[in-house]
């Protein structure tokens, strides 16, 4: 019995002169383990920081293709818009195509006409939009959105009616007095464009200047002002409530 527990003792594989060294445990393991894992990590880094600078690119593309900047240039807008204000330009809101452009674009029989639809809205009464004129200028314009296609609009007496309706403005800068070099003070606003004026009525070339905008020269919608600080914010947007135009 002595005999076997010495046996059974330098047996052990508690031993150490009969524990294995594993491979794992070699130093020349180590040595040719550390260069191939070495260039895994610099392959993952490399990868991630390439994936990270293209997504960063897409997202950049795609925020400047549906929103710009603008900076507010003269003091039409006053005193809901200010001399030098920056703002940022939905643009995307107002993107609209011709359903019959699609269709005539098939084979068979064309369809006449428009049948322009959005994808979200078309421009709403009372929207701040930012379009180029119809008028020779080397910027786009930013005004109010004031009569849509259809709307009647008159100025009379200095008040402004929509469909036979007085809109409130309190908004604008100063009891304005109107010149109509267009129209006589009466407008009726085509298909396809809109009628927009300037808050600060008393100094500003819009559509009781020039006349109607067309929609396809609307540039976007004003959604933001994020300079100066002390304007940072959303853009307060007017809503009327008028008849409908006949």
């Amino acid at each position: 019995m002595v005999h076997d527990q010495r046996e059974t003792a330098r047996l052990s594989p508690a031993d150490p002169t009969i524990t294995p060294l594993s491979e794992s445990t070699s130093p020349l393991a180590h040595g040719e383990d550390a260069e191939p894992s070495d260039r895994r990590r610099a392959f993952t880094f490399a990868r991630e920081l390439v994936e990270t600078i293209l997504l960063t690119l897409v997202i950049f593309v795609a925020v400047r293709t549906l929103v710009v900047n603008f900076r507010v240039d003269g003091e039409s807008m006053r005193p809901s818009l200010t001399n030098g204000q920056y703002l940022l330009v939905n643009k995307a809101v107002f993107f609209h195509f011709d359903l019959n452009a699609v269709r005539n674009a098939l084979p068979g029989e064309d369809t006449p006409g428009e049948d322009i639809v959005y994808l979200f809205h078309p421009p709403q009464r009372g929207d701040i939009v930012v379009f180029n004129p119809p008028t020779p200028s080397d910027k786009p314009y930013v005004k109010r959105v004031i009569g849509l296609p259809g709307d009647r609009v008159a100025v009379r007496n200095n008040q402004v009616f929509v469909n036979g309706t007085l809109i409130e403005e309190p908004y604008i800068a100063a009891p304005p007095g109107y010149t109509y070099p267009q129209g006589g003070g009466d407008f009726t606003v085509p298909t396809g464009s809109i009628f927009v004026l300037g808050d600060n009525r008393n100094n500003s070339s819009d559509s009781h200047h020039f006349g109607q905008v067309p929609l396809d020269n609307v540039i976007g919608k004003a959604i933001v002002s994020y300079w100066p600080p002390e304007g940072f914010g959303i853009i307060p947007h007017e809503r009327y409530t008028v008849l409908e135009g006949r």
